[in-house]
């Protein structure tokens, strides 16, 4: 099989792992994480959304988390920006990369955004070209790309579309979800086989859930294609608070093992990202799904 030397994994549990989190972590530990995942050579950290608080509690101290961690050179702290006010928050607090996000499916766009795709366009033109404008760079989320909650399958040439749209606007990445994890991959292959006519694999990031436990083989899919991003979160934390039934994102423990394994060159410690993990299990009183941290608890030998 056709593989890279090297490969980026982009960390999306501070974010991404935490918001369908009931139980609300303290802004202390929010940063104690964050800095713990500055440490394991991780080049890129997910770190907050600047949405209404009253839409995700868990994140409401988004400006306080990114004043309060230490930054390190090298590393791309990132957050998700719906509006133009939630981009004069994360501008606030410097953040170096902002993330706008929508979905491919028309029902999960309205649960997630209230609103339809086409509605969703002008008010993201607006995020990306004021973030541009200031100087940062802008990566898109396109959710549901494989199937929906409440469309059912999605069509590649229904993920283009989006994703045109996204490119016209100005950014520079997009990373495409799927969300609530049914992907296999002779659907990612389907995608890609559509979107790579079209676009150079390095603008592209993937995001698999492991509601199925498909994540890892999704992924595996995605490297002949030349596809070196792939965002993931420590333990496996996530889910989708618009996605029903939807569990977390694959664990980056995991993905670190398989990418190690296989000789793919990452930049990441393993110990030192299993400790992060442990750290966020002693805070949130109970064990993370990943297969790592299994083994690091004695449980799989």
């Amino acid at each position: 099989m056709k593989q890279p030397n090297a490969v980026q994994l982009k960390e999306v549990g501070p974010r991404d792992g935490l918001q369908n989190e009931k139980a609300i972590i303290t802004t202390e530990n929010k940063i104690e994480l964050i800095n713990r995942l500055s440490d394991t050579g991780l080049d890129y950290i997910e770190v907050s959304s600047f949405v209404h608080p009253k839409w995700i509690p868990q994140l409401a101290d988004a400006v306080d988390v990114l004043k309060g961690i230490d930054r390190k050179p090298g590393i791309t702290y990132a957050a998700l920006v719906p509006n133009l006010k939630g981009l004069e928050r994360a501008l606030d607090a410097d953040i170096d990369e902002v993330s706008v996000f929508m979905s491919a499916s028309e029902g999960h766009n309205k649960e997630n955004i209230n609103k339809t795709i086409a509605e969703t366009f002008p008010v993201l033109r607006e995020v990306v070209q004021a973030a541009r404008a200031a100087g940062k760079t802008v990566r898109g989320y396109i959710s549901t790309v494989v199937a929906c909650p409440y469309d059912g399958y999605t069509e590649p040439s229904q993920v283009k579309y989006v994703a045109d749209h996204l490119f016209d606007m100005g950014v520079q990445e997009i990373s495409l979800g799927d969300t609530i994890g049914v992907a296999v991959p002779t659907q990612v292959e389907r995608l890609l086989d559509e979107l790579l006519k079209h676009y150079k694999p390095e603008h592209l990031a993937m995001h698999f859930h492991d509601t199925h436990g498909t994540a890892i083989s999704n992924i595996v899919a995605s490297l002949p294609y030349g596809i070196t991003r792939f965002d993931s979160a420590i333990g496996g934390l996530g889910g989708c608070p618009y996605a029903k039934g939807a569990s977390g994102n694959v664990a980056t423990e995991d993905v670190l093992y398989l990418f190690d394994t296989m000789g793919i060159e990452t930049g990441v410690d393993m110990q030192k990202l299993l400790h992060a993990s442990q750290f966020m299990e002693q805070q949130m009183k109970r064990p993370l799904t990943s297969k790592q941290m299994a083994v690091f608890r004695g449980e799989q030998l």
